[in-house]
């Protein structure tokens, strides 16, 4: 199953080629997210957070459909976000994909992307999706094969202390078992030469951005 979360952050542009498929997917508002769904006329089928931050007009939409809502104290150990993604995984999502959810503190927005690397999410593809970029992880051990376009941007940036053995085919700037420090920007802006590339780890904990021209 599939799932989509809207997060309280920036959703401006709604992303090419990508369509809900409301009654198949798992529509998940984390809070404020509420108003994207609002705005983009997408109904949710939970609602999750502290609700802090859903306006009256949010809150007036929504008595209009019938809306799972899990409300959480203010005082609590994990963000919305951090909620609707264990939700969503709870409830036997395997693929995420995260909207809305970058934009706005830059606390909530590195936190944010920070999530995808949480362990509880090791077994689920989940991509944070802002405009014509996305985000995601790739774990030591795992192979990702990555659609795209000549010209597209493909940046890799090391989350753990490390990443080793990391392989790259189909790119302009191709690697072979390499191993990139932490703070390092070696692997910050690579081209796509077709329409396809493949990134390979062996081991450490990589976090990858695509931008689509």
């Amino acid at each position: 199953m599939r799932a989509i979360i809207f997060a309280n952050g920036v959703l401006k542009n709604w992303p090419d080629n990508f369509n809900i498929a409301q009654g198949h997917d798992l529509i998940i508002a984390a809070d404020g997210g509420t108003f994207h769904c609002r705005i983009w006329k997408i109904t949710p089928h939970v609602v999750v957070g502290d609700l802090d931050s859903i306006a009256r007009a949010e809150y007036d939409w929504l008595k209009t459909f019938e809306v799972e809502i899990i409300r959480h104290l203010r005082r609590k150990d994990q963000t919305d976000l951090e909620l609707a993604l264990r939700v969503a995984r709870d409830r036997g999502a395997r693929e995420i994909y995260i909207f809305g959810a970058l934009g706005m503190r830059w606390d909530m927005t590195i936190a944010n992307v920070l999530l995808l690397a949480a362990p509880f999410l090791g077994n689920t593809s989940v991509k944070l999706v802002d405009g014509q970029q996305e985000i995601f992880c790739l774990r030591g051990g795992q192979k990702q094969t990555i659609q795209g376009q000549p010209g597209d941007l493909l940046s890799l940036l090391p989350l753990s202390g490390e990443v080793t053995g990391l392989t790259l085919d189909g790119l302009e700037y191709p690697l072979q078992d390499a191993c990139i420090p932490l703070s390092a920007t070696r692997g910050i802006s690579n081209i796509f030469r077709n329409q396809c590339a493949t990134v390979k780890l062996q081991a450490g904990l990589l976090l990858i951005t695509i931008t689509r021209k």
